[in-house]
């Protein structure tokens, strides 16, 4: 269903039919999280947009407000964070995957059985990912894999990776790319925490020597890793863009705990300059908020175009000018207060606001880099939003072998 024309009455019916039966036979807050989820996505409430049989009913993507409202109405929790890549591997196993990978795969990650990471950026190609090195030689039914990842968020909890490599390198670099699962436990998988400056180490860089991966893990053709990479990409940023658990309330999140520092302020120091400091970002804020409602709606097949782009820059950069300014209307009192003790996540907070202020603050400076730099954004928006030249790409159509490198 690509639609994104209006649920028609019988869509929504349905939806709501699934919904009715779901809820009569299972409670959320008795069962398991997993357990629940699993019914949820046997009941084709994952992704409604998805063909039956793979977590949807092949119905219009909006209805998926209609069912996280009747869940949360429910009492059924929020999705784990520790379960983020759902939202990136999903889409693209729904899209690029066979009827046996969309078997495997959909159910046991949508319930939070299996958790995911991406395997994407290098030391060497970072912000151009057609650049990428990591070598996969095919070997039979099996792809032999050695290379280097760097910047995996909770790979040392994941069980698989979205892995993309060279396997030809005499290609043109977008096209000599192909797309694997990989098992992290596999062996010759090595991963390795980087401390970041939070103290957290929910990054890490993976290695893998001579590591093997069946054809069978192939995700889409040999040599169209880039076309699958690019519905990966298109998820990341509008999931980092609508804060990585769906849109948040009017005045939640970021704004809030900015709001909160403004209220605990004394009257004194409630200068006009200042209120006019906070209320500008609450209404970009909420500006913010409604264009990824509006995003999330035009979304079809659970795939985002170039929108996604713009919640993701333009929320990158509004988080580190709301968490610059809680610092700075605390004064003094915004330097101190905060625990950089080395430790390992078990999820993910994207945005930071589930910590300290100073937390917050130290984790948003990620956020612009993250998911796509905010000038790769601004190079996706000019392109194909605004229909600008692109930028010159002197090395598009040589072999990647030839490409020169650091």
């Amino acid at each position: 269903m690509t639609s994104t024309s209006s649920p028609t009455n019988a869509e929504q019916a349905t939806v709501e039919a699934a919904l009715d039966a779901l809820l009569e036979r299972h409670d959320p807050t008795e069962e398991s999280y997993e357990e629940f989820r699993g019914h949820q996505f046997d009941q084709g409430l994952a992704w409604v947009m998805s063909p039956e049989g793979h977590g949807g009913l092949g119905v219009r993507p909006q209805l998926q407000g209609l069912v996280d409202k009747r869940l949360r109405e429910a009492g059924a929790p929020p999705m784990d964070p520790s379960t983020f890549f759902v939202a990136l591997a999903g889409p693209t196993i729904l899209t690029h995957g066979n009827e046996e990978q969309k078997k495997r795969f959909l159910r046991p990650m949508f319930t939070g059985e299996e958790k995911w990471c991406q395997l994407f950026s290098e030391p060497g190609a970072g912000s151009d990912f057609a650049g990428l090195g990591t070598k996969a030689v095919q070997d039979g039914d099996e792809w032999v894999v050695n290379g280097q990842k760097v910047w995996n968020t909770l790979a040392h909890i994941a069980d698989w990776g979205m892995l993309v490599t060279r396997t030809d390198p005499n290609m043109p670099k977008h096209k000599g790319m192909t797309y694997f699962a990989l098992d992290m436990h596999a062996p010759g998988v090595e991963v390795r925490p980087l401390r970041q400056i939070t103290g957290e180490a929910e990054f890490n860089e993976v290695y893998m020597t001579d590591t093997r991966v069946p054809d069978s893990m192939r995700i889409g053709d040999r040599g169209e890793g880039w076309r699958a990479a690019l519905t990966t990409f298109m998820n990341e940023r509008a999931a980092i863009g609508g804060g990585g658990g769906g849109i948040p309330k009017r005045g939640s999140g970021p704004i809030a705990m900015l709001v909160d520092v403004w209220n605990k302020l004394p009257e004194s120091e409630k200068t006009a300059v200042r209120r006019d400091q906070v209320m500008k970002l609450w209404v970009d804020s909420e500006t913010l908020r409604l264009t990824n409602i509006r995003a999330g709606q035009n979304a079809g097949k659970g795939q985002p175009g170039p929108e996604g782009s713009a919640g993701k820059m333009i929320g990158s950069e509004l988080n580190k000018k709301i968490f610059s300014l809680c610092i700075e209307l605390q004064g003094m009192a915004g330097q101190i207060g905060f625990d950089y003790t080395y430790r390992r996540p078990g999820g993910l907070d994207i945005t930071g606001a589930s910590g300290s202020i100073g937390y917050a603050f130290l984790r948003a400076r990620a956020n612009s880099i993250e998911g796509g730099t905010s000038e790769i954004m601004r190079n996706i928006l000019g392109e194909q939003v605004l229909g600008l030249p692109g930028e010159p790409r002197v090395d598009k159509a040589i072999p990647w072998k030839d490409v020169a490198r650091n």
